[in-house]
């Protein structure tokens, strides 16, 4: 039996029709390269426009190279990032953080289902200066959360006041921002909050490899796209990494299917006889479920993989249908 990886993670399944049909129409022709053809243009401009903002937009590969080079740009060698001690800059990223930035550290802070606890934060901002010990200089936040829940604009503003009142700077990991976004986070407000750096994550949404680096702070823009060569992360094809943003953002597909996604995860919450763990407010569903049940969930031709906390963690996707989700939660009865 052939395991099916519907639920391992919303970055199995395909692209999306739209994200696809915008790649094959740039995929015609002769233009400029290194980013400066006209389809990079027309998706930085609907992204600026789905943000309601006057920012620079870069188009990079993968989460981890726009995260990584993200913090380097906001941390000098000797300084260090704060961040949930679960997000995928600490956790998934092999040490990017610390290689693009050459030495950058991360420190960790806990918090609930994702969400840093802001009193952890007020301790770390509170830490004196020495010289054995990298200082903080930027707080990385991830909305949606890596446990799939979703700060408010009110959350994220209170934990980021205190750092702008120190003069750090503040990068926001939104590889899953489509279903933040669906679940309420206004998208238009991210401007107002203090946010220096945006990643706005375009695989996970359901298109081919690429992700938007948005750069609120225009000083940051200066000798920005040096900083991408160098990282290998400026593309002579630049237009393939912007395509298919222009085919989500254009009639509304980059939520759209985020909304559906979201919905896929609720029914699914609403089948599962396990307990869940974290509250179901994006995409994901985590459920507290021992090896041996996990065990017969694998063999049952599922395969979903036990998370950082424990749990088990179930992934919808634009494309999971509600077919797979109600097999899913037959086959998550059976195994009860």
């Amino acid at each position: 039996m052939s395991a099916r990886y519907d639920f391992a993670s919303d970055n199995t399944a395909a692209a999306t029709p739209e994200a696809m049909a915008a790649l094959n129409a740039a995929n015609a022709g002769f233009t400029s390269g290194y980013g400066t053809d006209p389809f990079t243009a027309r998706a930085a401009d609907l992204v600026r426009a789905m943000l309601d903002a006057d920012a620079e937009v870069r188009f990079v590969a993968s989460g981890t190279a726009a995260n990584a080079i993200s913090l380097a740009a906001l941390c000098r060698p000797f300084e260090a990032a704060l961040a949930h001690e679960h997000a995928h800059v600490c956790t998934d990223e092999t040490g990017a953080p610390g290689f693009f930035g050459q030495g950058l550290g991360l420190i960790g802070l806990p918090g609930a289902s994702g969400r840093i606890d802001p009193a952890a934060l007020a301790e770390a901002l509170s830490a004196p200066d020495v010289s054995y010990r990298q200082p903080a200089a930027a707080l990385s936040l991830t909305n949606a959360t890596e446990y799939g829940t979703v700060y408010s604009a009110h959350a994220l503003g209170a934990l980021i006041a205190p750092v702008k009142a120190k003069g750090y700077g503040v990068h926001l990991d939104g590889a899953r921002l489509a279903n933040a976004a669906a679940a309420g986070f206004d998208l238009k407000g991210v401007k107002t909050l203090g946010v220096d750096l945006l990643v706005v994550g375009g695989t996970k949404a359901g298109m081919p490899p690429t992700e938007a680096v948005v750069i609120f702070d225009r000083a940051l823009a200066r000798r920005f796209d040096a900083r991408l060569k160098q990282a290998g992360q400026l593309p002579s094809k630049g237009r393939f990494y912007a395509a298919p943003f222009i085919g989500m953002l254009e009639d509304g597909g980059f939520v759209r299917h985020a909304a559906h996604a979201n919905a896929m995860a609720r029914r699914l919450a609403d089948l599962t006889p396990f307990p869940v763990r974290h509250p179901v407010e994006a995409n994901g569903v985590f459920v507290e479920m021992d090896e041996a049940a996990l065990g017969r969930l694998h063999a049952a031709g599922w395969f979903a993989y036990r998370f950082l906390d424990g749990s088990v963690r179930f992934m919808c996707s634009w494309a999971t249908t509600t077919e797979a989700v109600d097999a899913l939660g037959e086959a998550l009865r059976g195994i009860k």
